[in-house]
């Protein structure tokens, strides 16, 4: 870290979350004590008329960008709006990995969701025994906490146990940013079938604004060398960068593409912004999820001028 970064660092540590926890940080640095969960205490425990100010930090500190709250005018900045004023109850229900399983059997059909294999308020609930040798825990509360079990001999049941243990104690909302509809998601563990291919194959993401997909985006590699690749409508690659270098290699239009252009708009009709995700296998279509914080509101486009004209594409709830 250059002498200004860390200067930087330094200095909006000590105005976000104050000395104690500035020097705490220095003493975990220097290995003079381990770490402890106290961001995410602080920011737990922060009274609500707290979090537009400290958002504002936390968005500084985290893209070096003054954040305006009051007239948001690049997509980042809309999504941290949304983040404070438009966090509903159905954003909750569709962000609970189980609950939104309702959602999409009602407005799309059962049939495009991966198999539902259980659920349960804790791990020491799970009878193993009736599971199958492969299949996949996530938590239902939050995003990345998933265990894939390719073959149950060689699960490690008590690892998994304290992971499992620790998520389900954390709110997700107070993670990174005040993703406040994750707030009210009562915690869960849920099991689905595990379809090997969905860990290889392109991850389809349609961004959509105020119930129209504007643009499409595609993980690819993620376990490699991950890489995301952007099109128009016309599954025309377009020259933008998102966090992730472009992929090289030709990127095929899926099968179902006229299909996912369509759900996607089915799904997202009800919100100022919604990411639709699908995966597609052998020709069948899945759906993956409901995404209203896209990289909690900071990953920015190369060149930025794009972060202005998707802006622009999403009009914000009066």
């Amino acid at each position: 870290m250059k002498k200004k970064e860390l200067l930087r660092y330094l200095y909006y540590t000590y105005r976000i979350y104050g000395f104690k926890y500035l020097l705490n940080r220095i003493l975990v640095h220097l290995h003079i004590k381990t770490d402890r969960p106290e961001l995410y205490m602080w920011y737990k425990n922060l009274p609500s008329e707290k979090y537009p100010e400290k958002l504002k930090l936390w968005y500084y500190f985290r893209t070096g960008r003054v954040l305006d709250l009051e007239n948001p005018k690049t997509l980042n900045e809309k999504i941290q709006w949304l983040k404070l004023y438009d966090s509903t109850p159905l954003k909750t229900k569709l962000a609970d990995k189980y609950l939104v399983r309702e959602y999409i059997k009602e407005k799309i059909g059962e049939e495009y969701l991966v198999p539902l294999l259980g659920i349960w308020n804790s791990f020491d609930e799970i009878d193993f025994s009736k599971l199958p040798e492969q299949f996949v825990l996530k938590a239902n509360h939050g995003s990345g906490w998933n265990i894939i079990v390719k073959n149950k001999k060689y699960f490690n049941k008590s690892e998994a146990k304290k992971k499992f243990d620790l998520w389900l104690h954390i709110n997700y909302a107070f993670i990174s940013g005040f993703e406040l509809h994750y707030k009210d998601i009562i915690p869960k563990i849920v099991a689905e079938k595990y379809i090997e291919e969905i860990n290889q194959v392109y991850d389809y993401k349609f961004m959509c604004f105020n119930g129209k997909v504007a643009f499409i985006w595609v993980d690819s590699d993620r376990f490699t060398d991950h890489k995301r690749t952007l099109f128009n409508m016309k599954w025309e690659k377009l020259n933008i960068k998102l966090k992730y270098p472009v992929a090289k290699y030709d990127i095929p239009k899926p099968y179902n593409f006229r299909k996912m252009l369509e759900f996607a708009e089915i799904l997202s009709k009800d919100f100022a912004h919604a990411r639709i995700d699908f995966y597609e296998i052998k020709h069948k279509l899945y759906f993956g999820e409901i995404t209203f914080t896209t990289g909690s509101g900071t990953e920015e486009p190369e060149p930025y001028r794009y972060a202005y004209k998707w802006g622009r594409l999403l009009r914000l709830p009066n």
